[in-house]
C-alpha cells in the first residue's frame, strides 16, 4: 500500500513488520505477509531513487509510522514527472495503487484552451510584444520562461518534433506551489519552432518576447495556439498563406526586354515582397538573369513614383561596367551614376537626381561615411557573399545604409557553412534568424553536426517567405536551347600594368608601319600586335618574355578556376572549356591538377581521341579541355550543358561551330555558353565592334586580305588606352 506519509511532497510506503490483524472502519484486516516479495517491491521503489526516510532527510522527524521511504531534496525535481508521467503507468502495471492525499502538491494540471491567453502588441517600428499567458485559477502566468527553462535544460526542437502530437510534456511551475502542468506537443512544437529566442539564456528571464512581424504572422498559421492577431498582421499572414498568387503585374513599359516567364514571376515576387515591406534573397542559379529581374524591378518601382529616392547598387568592381551596360541596355531611361576612380567625389551632388547608383565593395568601405547620409529607395547587393562574414568591413557597412528596401542577389548564398546566410540576412532583417549565438543553437549546429531533418525544415519554413531559388533545372522549359551569358573580368594591376606597357609599344610600331607601308602591307605586325594583347589578357605566360616572369597570375585565370568552376561543378554541370592556344590549356590543365579536378584534354596533338569523347559522353569526367582548331569540328559532345569559351575566336561562325558540339541534335539539356572578356582591353572592344563590323574582325583574325577595309580609325580604336 502507497500512502502519503504525513511528510509534504513526499512518497512513503509503509510495511506492518509485525501487525498481522488491524481494525479500521470497524472491519477486521488481516495481512497475509511474503516477506521475499516485500523485498522485491522495495527493490522497485528503490530503483525510482526512494530510500529510507532517516536516510534522505537525516535529523528530521516524521510522523508516518515506522520507517517510510521518501526522496532526497535534490532528487524531487526530477522524480515527479518521471514518476508521474512514466513510472505512475508502471506501477500500476505492476499491481501498485497510488492514493495522492489531498494535499499533494504535484498533481499535473492539463491544459486547455481556457487556460492560454496568447497575445501580439505592436511595438515601435515593425516589431511586435508577444506574450503567451496562462490563467490558472486565479494565477496568470507566463509560459515562456517555464519553456526557457526547460530549453535550458535540455528540451530539445528535435525530442519534441519527434515525439507523437498526443504526447503530454510536463513543465514545473513554482508560482502554483511546483505543480506541474501538460502541455501536448502539438501545442508545444509550433512555440519551440518558430521562437528560437527561447534557445537563449536571457529569455529565462523574460515573460514576454519582441519579434519582427513576418515571425508573427507565421505563427498565426501554427495550429493550437489560439493567437488572435491585429487586423495588419492577419493581412499579412493571408497574404503569406496565399503567396503561391503573386501580384498580377505585367513587366514595365519602358523596358527593353522581354521576360521569360520565370523572370516575370521573379519580379512579381520582388513586388511581393516590397508590397509587404519584406526583404530578401533572389538566390537564381548563376545565368538565369537575376540582374534584368532587379532592373526591372527598380524600373517598376520609377515608373509607379514609388522610388522617391535613388537605388543603390553594390557590386564586386569587376561587374560596375556589367550593371551600367545592362541598365543603358533594358532600361535606358533610368538616369544611371557610376561612383568609380579617383574623381567619383566629384558625382556625388547628383545622387539625388539619379534613379540608379552605382558602386564597388572597396569603395563603400572607404565612402561609407558619405553614403550612410543618403536615403535609399533600394539597396541590392550584387554576389552577396561579399558579405557572408558578418564581422567584415564590407559587411558593417552595408549594414550602416539607410534603405527602405533591402535585396541580396546571389546563386550561393551559402558557400560553406550556414553562419554565412545568417550574414545575409543581419543585413536585410537583423534578428529574423535571431542574433548569432542563438542561430547557432537552433539551427546551424543541429543542421551541420546533428543533420537534424526537423532543423532543416524549421529553417526552410522560416526562408521561403523571402528568399527565391530557381535552378537551371526547373525552369528548363522557359529557357532557349542555348543562353548565352558574358563574364566581364577585371584585370589585376601588375597585369594591367603588363598589358598597357605591350599596348603602347605595339601600338606604336603599328602606326609607324601603316604609315610607312600602308595598311595592306602592315597586315602581320597588325596580327601580331592583336595576338600579343590578346595574350597578356589569357595569361602572360603566354607571352615568353623575360619581363613576364614576374607576372604569373592571370585574372581570368583566377575567376575561372576560383569562382566560375567551383560553382558549376557544384551544380553538377558538364563542362567544355575552349581555348584557341594550346599553351593556355597546359596551364589550366596544371592548374586542375593542383585542385584534383578530373579532367580529359583534346588537342592536335592527341592520336586517341574516342577514348577522351567517351570518357566525358559516359559521366566519368566532368571537365573537357579542347583546342579550337582540333576540337571545333567533328565531336559529338551532348552530354555537355556547359560551354566555356576562355579566350573567344572573334569570327563568330568558328565560335558557333565549337559551341555545337554540345548543343546540337540529341541534346536534351538547355546549354550555357560563358565568354570571359577582360574588361578595358582589346577583348571587349573587339567584341563591340563585332556588331557593326563582324566581317572585318572576321578578315582581319583570319588573314584574309580580300575585301578587308580597315581604316586607321578602326586600328585606332583596337589599340586604344583603356
Amino acid at each position: 500500500m502507497v500512502t502519503y506519509a504525513g511528510c509534504p511532497d513526499r512518497l512513503s510506503i509503509t510495511v506492518r513488520a509485525s501487525d498481522h490483524e488491524w481494525t479500521a472502519d470497524g472491519i477486521l484486516h488481516r495481512l497475509e505477509r511474503d516477506t521475499e516479495a516485500e523485498r522485491t517491491l522495495l527493490r522497485q521503489l528503490h530503483h525510482l531513487g526512494l530510500q529510507p526516510f532517516m536516510e534522505a532527510h537525516p535529523g528530521t522527524l516524521t510522523t508516518a509510522p515506522l520507517n517510510p521511504l521518501a526522496l532526497p531534496p535534490n532528487y524531487e525535481t526530477e522524480f515527479w514527472p518521471q514518476l508521474l508521467q512514466t513510472e505512475r503507468p508502471n506501477l500500476k502495471t505492476r499491481g501498485w495503487t497510488i492514493h495522492p492525499t489531498p494535499d499533494f502538491g504535484h498533481d499535473i494540471i492539463q491544459l486547455e484552451d481556457h487556460h492560454f491567453h496568447t497575445q501580439l502588441k505592436p511595438e515601435p517600428g515593425t516589431d511586435y510584444d508577444l506574450q503567451i499567458g496562462l490563467h490558472i485559477n486565479e494565477h496568470r502566468l507566463s509560459l515562456i520562461p517555464i519553456i526557457a527553462d526547460a530549453v535550458h535544460k535540455g528540451l530539445t526542437v528535435q525530442e519534441v518534433a519527434e515525439s507523437p502530437p498526443d504526447t503530454p510534456f510536463l513543465f514545473f511551475i513554482p508560482e502554483l506551489g511546483d505543480r506541474l502542468i501538460s502541455l501536448p506537443q502539438q501545442r508545444l512544437l509550433p512555440i519551440l519552432s518558430i521562437l528560437h529566442e527561447l534557445s537563449s539564456p536571457a529569455t529565462r528571464r523574460k515573460k514576454h518576447l519582441r519579434i519582427d512581424r513576418l515571425r508573427a504572422a507565421q505563427l498565426s498559421t501554427q495550429k493550437g495556439l489560439a493567437l488572435q492577431l491585429p487586423a495588419e498582421l492577419a493581412q499579412l499572414a493571408q497574404r503569406l498563406n496565399t503567396q503561391t498568387t503573386l501580384p498580377d503585374l505585367q513587366p514595365p513599359t519602358t523596358l527593353k526586354a522581354t521576360l521569360r516567364p520565370y523572370q516575370l514571376e521573379g519580379l512579381r515576387w520582388l513586388q511581393f515582397l516590397r508590397e509587404l515591406n519584406l526583404h530578401g534573397i533572389l538566390a537564381d542559379d548563376m545565368g538565369l538573369g537575376k540582374t534584368i529581374q532587379t532592373i526591372a524591378h527598380i524600373l517598376t518601382e520609377v515608373e509607379s513614383g514609388r522610388a522617391t529616392q535613388p537605388t543603390l547598387i553594390l557590386a564586386p568592381t569587376s561587374l560596375l561596367r556589367n550593371w551600367v551596360n545592362e541598365a543603358k541596355k533594358f532600361a535606358p531611361s533610368l538616369r544611371t551614376l557610376t561612383l568609380h576612380g579617383d574623381h567619383r567625389r566629384e558625382r556625388y551632388p547628383y545622387i539625388r537626381q539619379s534613379h540608379l547608383v552605382v558602386t564597388s565593395y572597396p569603395l563603400l568601405i572607404r565612402d561609407i561615411e558619405k553614403l550612410k547620409t543618403y536615403d535609399w529607395h533600394l539597396v541590392v547587393l550584387d554576389e552577396a557573399h561579399n558579405i557572408k562574414n558578418a564581422r567584415a568591413k564590407a559587411a558593417q557597412a552595408a549594414r550602416a545604409l539607410n534603405a527602405r528596401h533591402r535585396l541580396c542577389l546571389t546563386g550561393t548564398p551559402m558557400e560553406n557553412h550556414l553562419g554565412e546566410l545568417w550574414s545575409l540576412f543581419h543585413f536585410l532583417m537583423p534578428g529574423y534568424l535571431g542574433e548569432q549565438d542563438t542561430f547557432r543553437t537552433f539551427f546551424r549546429n543541429p543542421i551541420e553536426k546533428k543533420n537534424d531533418p526537423h532543423a532543416q525544415t524549421r529553417l526552410s519554413a522560416r526562408l521561403q517567405p523571402v528568399l527565391l531559388r530557381r535552378t537551371k533545372d526547373t525552369v528548363a522549359k522557359d529557357l532557349p536551347a542555348k543562353t548565352e551569358i558574358i563574364n566581364p573580368i577585371d584585370l589585376d594591376k601588375s597585369q594591367a600594368d603588363l598589358y598597357e606597357t605591350i599596348r603602347a609599344a605595339v601600338d606604336k610600331r603599328v602606326q609607324a608601319a601603316i604609315a610607312d607601308q600602308g595598311l595592306e602591307k602592315s597586315q602581320l605586325i597588325v596580327l601580331e600586335a592583336l595576338l600579343k594583347l590578346r595574350q597578356v589578357c589569357c595569361h602572360p605566360q603566354l607571352l615568353n618574355l623575360e619581363t613576364t616572369n614576374t607576372h604569373t597570375t592571370s585574372a581570368k585565370t583566377e575567376f575561372l578556376l576560383d569562382e566560375l568552376l567551383p560553382e558549376l561543378i557544384e551544380e553538377n554541370r558538364r563542362i567544355l572549356i575552349f581555348s584557341q592556344f594550346t599553351s593556355m590549356l597546359a596551364i589550366l590543365e596544371a592548374e586542375l591538377k593542383t585542385r584534383n579536378h578530373r579532367y580529359v584534354k583534346l588537342t592536335g596533338q592527341t592520336q586517341d581521341r574516342e577514348t577522351p569523347v567517351n570518357q566525358f559522353q559516359t559521366g566519368k569526367i566532368p571537365l573537357f579541355l579542347i583546342s579550337l582548331k582540333a576540337g571545333g569540328v567533328g565531336l559529338n559532345l551532348t552530354a555537355a550543358d556547359t560551354v566555356i569559351h576562355y579566350d573567344p575566336w572573334w569570327n563568330p561562325a568558328v565560335e558557333a561551330q565549337a559551341t555545337d558540339r554540345a548543343h546540337r541534335i540529341g541534346q536534351t539539356k538547355p546549354v550555357f555558353v560563358h565568354k570571359l572578356i577582360c574588361q578595358g582591353t582589346i577583348e571587349e572592344r573587339i567584341v563591340e565592334m563585332q556588331n557593326r563590323k563582324s566581317t572585318l574582325i572576321t578578315n582581319l583574325l583570319t588573314g584574309r586580305t580580300d575585301n578587308l577595309k580597315l581604316t586607321q580609325e578602326d586600328i585606332r580604336e583596337l589599340l586604344s588606352p583603356p
